[in-house]
């Protein structure tokens, strides 16, 4: 019974999670008013696509922190003058360094980052391909490698017990 508890109260709390997100994106449309519609889906992706310095792993629309504030009145600005999203990620990132971007460009210096986790999965398989083929040699010699002598020696070892 216990066990579905839990997704119980998730589905009964999910309905008041989404009214509660709704509400929060209606009152940013009312915060920062832009003049089309085009304009208002640049801002949305771009407040969800650059990282809080401070909060780590929120993003600029969902941060209450000072700096994301700011951040947000800057990208507000820069679409309000026109500027594309390229243009709005560069200086974000020129101003605050590539960790605030989600998608970090592909480079000599990020290299590593998007690269390691095929790394991973690579070497992991083949450690896996080398341990199934080392216990696949081993398991049914029954005494393969053994001089006749030493297998007479085991013989009588056996019998003695």
């Amino acid at each position: 019974m216990k066990y579905w508890l839990i997704p119980l109260v998730l589905v009964l709390i999910a309905p008041f999670a989404l009214a509660q997100s709704e509400g929060s994106s209606a009152s940013a449309q009312d915060i920062y008013p832009l003049a089309s519609e085009a304009d208002r889906e640049r801002f949305d992706r771009l407040l969800n696509e650059l990282r809080c310095p401070k909060c780590q792993n929120q993003n600029i629309a969902d941060s209450d922190a000072p700096i994301a504030e700011d951040m947000r009145e800057e990208v507000y600005r820069m679409v309000q003058n026109g500027a594309d999203e390229k243009t709005v990620v560069d200086s974000m990132v020129d101003r605050f360094g590539e960790f605030v971007h989600y998608k970090p460009a592909f480079d000599a210096r990020t290299a590593l980052l998007w690269l390691l986790p095929a790394i991973v999965i690579l070497v992991g398989l083949l450690v896996i391909v080398v341990i199934v083929r080392r216990s696949g040699n081993g398991g049914d010699d029954d005494g393969a490698g053994l001089t006749d002598e030493q297998r007479r020696q085991a013989d009588e070892l056996l019998r003695r017990q």
